[in-house]
């Protein structure tokens, strides 16, 4: 009998999860997202079924998860928290990308009371990158640091941003607005989003900026190396622009008088006039590159272990490549999670432990292999 499948929210990621889903014969699966145009875009590239959904009505929320055996989080961040507080009420399994600002940790004991197996942050980073940070951290008898660097970035580089992302430009800006929390000896350091900067080059793509963000999350509680990092890739020069609209106010929440007397929140004016500037459509060509680097002791001698992952857009399908790296991890943890062979409680699981295991690492690499996704793995 089929397993009935709810994806929340169709866009780039969440459309491209729910048509490689339903690719499977063993699930029943329902795409739900509040535009039209959205579920149609979907349904002429796979055969599913697709319900409009307003996935802000937490009532609407609870009765699909209710109806459903897993569901797969795709919301935006801003209100990706609520929609799985109220997935876990319901006991329903959950593999959610909503990358929330809150503490999904908060959830952990409600999840456990209800049954609900969730696991958070189930993307390319968060997500692969702690996961391949565990796997480095198993072959140390000392782990030392641990640095993860990513960025999803447009082949084409256009005039004024040298950007385009799969996300609202609001979680885009909530990167660059939250303060960046990382490890130094085992003590906490926080700083400014966008800080850090620092020019490397990458093979095949050239000189890129890296600079600090708050991406760890949960890496931070559950990886043993006392030093880490988790830092944003761009094309030079962006993240000076960015601090220039932040420091001026451009991605403030509150509402201010306009010299004509009107009020407006410039957050979601930024957010706003940036959709298009921003947006990815039909035909771009974009990238994806990450690269985890960890450093520590084996056998008395200090050893690093690197992996570089490198992605572009699909040339057959279109298929943009940082929503194939981010719903690949999330569709290849839900096929495990059908089977039976994910290995979590109920409960909310941090992405990164399932690195832990070798086989289910394994795993979710071959299956990001099969898509074209490529891994190189060096040690010096």
């Amino acid at each position: 009998m089929a397993t009935k499948v709810a994806v929340l929210g169709g866009g780039l990621v969440g459309g491209f999860i729910a048509r490689e889903l339903s690719k499977y014969d063993d699930i029943e699966l329902t795409l739900h997202d509040r535009s039209e145009e959205v579920l149609a875009a979907c349904s002429t590239r796979a055969e599913l079924a697709t319900q409009r959904t307003d996935l802000r009505d937490m009532a609407l929320v609870r009765e699909i998860a209710g109806a459903s055996e897993l569901v797969m989080g795709a919301v935006p961040g801003s209100f990706g928290y609520a929609v799985l507080e109220n997935v876990i009420a319901t006991g329903t399994d959950c593999i959610d990308i909503s990358f929330f600002p809150e503490e999904a940790a908060a959830l952990n004991m409600a999840a456990q009371h209800s049954g609900s197996r969730v696991v958070v942050d189930c993307g390319v980073m968060p997500g692969l990158g702690g996961m391949l940070a565990a796997r480095f951290a198993r072959q140390f008898d000392e782990p030392l640091s641990m640095r993860i660097l990513v960025g999803g970035l447009p082949e084409e580089r256009l005039w004024p941003f040298e950007y385009r992302a799969p996300f609202s430009p609001a979680d885009v800006i909530e990167e660059y607005v939250r303060p960046a929390r990382y490890l130094v000896n085992g003590e906490l350091v926080t700083v400014p989003a966008l800080s850090g900067q620092e020019l490397l080059d990458f093979p095949g793509i050239g000189t890129l900026e890296a600079f600090n963000t708050d991406g760890l999350r949960s890496i931070m509680a559950t990886l043993p190396y006392p030093s880490m990092i988790e830092q944003t890739l761009r094309y030079p020069g962006h993240a000076e622009k960015m601090r220039m609209l932040r420091e001026l106010g451009f991605f403030g929440e509150q509402p201010v008088e306009t010299v004509r007397g009107n009020r407006v929140v410039p957050l979601e004016l930024t957010s706003s006039l940036l959709f298009d500037n921003w947006k990815l459509t039909a035909g771009m060509r974009e990238l994806t590159v990450m690269r985890v680097e960890a450093t520590g002791i084996r056998n008395g001698a200090e050893l690093k272990l690197c992996c570089d992952l490198l992605d572009r857009t699909d040339p057959d399908t279109g298929d943009f490549s940082m929503a194939r790296t981010t719903g690949l991890p999330a569709v290849l943890c839900a096929r495990m999670l059908l089977a039976g062979k994910l290995g979590v409680e109920p409960g909310v699981t941090a992405p990164e432990t399932i690195g832990f295991d070798e086989t289910r690492l394994n795993y979710i690499i071959r299956g990001m292999q099969h898509y074209g996704v490529q891994f190189e793995f060096s040690e010096a």
